[in-house]
């Protein structure tokens, strides 16, 4: 049994849906109105797969383009990059595609890419076609998957094929910033432990203080 603990990096255009994403999965929750993420926000949760756990630390970051000079600072040793776009929002499709460069140009170990068309509830007013956003995705060895963060259609599963493919990234052994432990309390005896319960930070935007955030009440998914 092993315990796998990998960095994922959320991007992608604001209004996409990548907050709500992250916390229909986490928190079982949906809001309405969520206020744009501002600098980051830091989740992490634990999934089983098989007889391992793999604990992935969610970096969400924001999309407003003044942001986008702080976002290398959140990627960096990142073991997977989850790219949302808006199916009804070709620019936002574009403009993931951009962020895909960025990642691509910063991180040099191999990374697990997902490529998510949120918004499926939306299928009526959909401009981006899953062919064209999957031949995209195979272009750059990406999964594709897609999603509603409103109905929690998809969500689940992924976080669930990330957690998967971290896995079978470990076992390749080509990445040097994936923490592998050989059991699940090594991993808990860490300086990981905090992070390993299910958490929500609001990130600081000092760069001196880039990790430690305000603590919100700690959620399990």
């Amino acid at each position: 049994m092993k315990h796998i603990v990998g960095k994922v990096v959320l991007l992608g255009y604001q209004g996409v849906g990548k907050t709500s994403t992250v916390t229909r999965y986490v928190e079982n929750t949906f809001n309405h109105h969520v206020t744009p993420t501002v600098g980051a926000s830091f989740f992490s949760c634990k999934i089983k797969v098989d007889e391992n756990y793999v604990t992935l630390q969610i970096w969400d970051t924001a999309g407003q383009e003044r942001f986008k000079a702080m976002a290398p600072m959140f990627y960096r040793n990142a073991n997977a990059a989850l790219l949302v776009f808006d199916i009804t929002s070709p620019t936002s499709f574009e403009g993931m595609k951009m962020w895909v460069q960025e990642v691509k140009r910063n991180v040099e170990e191999a990374m697990v890419l997902c490529v998510v068309g949120n918004k499926t509830d939306l299928n009526d007013q959909r401009k981006v076609s899953r062919e064209e956003a999957i031949e995209y995705s195979r272009s750059i060895g990406a999964i594709y998957l897609e999603s509603s963060a409103l109905t929690d259609q998809g969500t689940g599963l992924i976080f669930e094929k990330i957690a998967q493919e971290l896995l079978k990234l470990s076992g390749e052994g080509s990445s040097s910033t994936l923490k592998v432990f050989d059991n699940d309390f090594m991993a808990k005896s860490s300086e990981l432990e905090a992070t390993d319960i299910g958490t929500e930070e609001n990130v600081n935007l000092s760069i001196g203080s880039i990790a430690h955030g305000n603590s919100v009440q700690s959620r399990c998914c």
